[in-house]
């Protein structure tokens, strides 16, 4: 799943950045607030970490414009902000969520997991399909019980269908789900991971549709 991060404390977002990448999450972070707040138009993010003490223009007033702008992605508050009226005010001004520092990485990768399920409509935090099961918190695929040793950007491709089952994905959106600015793409970067995602869960488990792009598949 693809994050935007805006925080401008180089220590925190670095942190971030580097742990959630560990736990699974495609994140893009930036440290101006400016630049965040444009950035949001230009990728397909699943949620956002927004900071509210930002320098040059400040993390509700980020928000408030997202959201009079129509933009509907969940979004988590990370703040020092610990009074209960800036609370509120978050929440109305659009937050999803609210967390306040210092904090615990899990809990973060925990709330965003929350979010990003709740709006696909997913009750339960475990994903499955078939005889397919994924634990998105835990990063555990089993297959008919057993486990399945998936790579990094396997792992985000399983999330991304098992998250939206029944919508078609082409490949340069699979591309932007899964990859970050900072990264580079091969031609066929995205027919290797699902090859390989293939071999180890089933032939069936994503169907082609030529020309269109791919989608999970019939459960087996």
């Amino acid at each position: 799943m693809r994050v935007l991060l805006i925080e401008d404390d180089r220590l925190i977002g670095d942190g971030l950045k580097v742990g959630l990448t560990q736990l699974g999450f495609n994140v893009d972070w930036f440290y101006d607030g400016k630049q965040g707040q444009l950035a949001l138009a230009g990728a397909p993010y699943d949620a956002v970490i927004l900071d509210l003490s930002l320098p040059g223009i400040d993390g509700m007033d980020i928000l408030k414009n997202w959201r009079q702008s129509g933009h509907d992605e969940p979004v988590l508050i990370l703040t020092a902000r610990d009074a209960l009226d800036q609370r509120v005010q978050g929440l109305q001004s659009g937050a999803d969520d609210y967390l306040g520092k210092p904090f615990a990485l899990a809990e973060v990768a925990a709330r965003l997991q929350a979010l990003i399920r709740r709006r696909s409509g997913k009750l339960s935090p475990l994903l499955t399909h078939g005889s397919v099961e994924f634990d998105p918190v835990a990063m555990k695929v089993t297959l008919d019980g057993n486990d399945i040793q998936l790579k990094s950007k396997e792992l985000s491709l399983l999330s991304l269908f098992l998250h939206n089952p029944g919508t078609v994905f082409s490949r340069a959106l699979i591309e932007e789900k899964i990859y970050n600015w900072d990264e580079e793409v091969s031609s066929n970067a995205v027919e290797v991971h699902i090859h390989h995602l293939r071999k180890k869960l089933g032939n069936k488990f994503i169907t082609t549709l030529h020309g269109v792009g791919y989608r999970l598949g019939s459960e087996q």
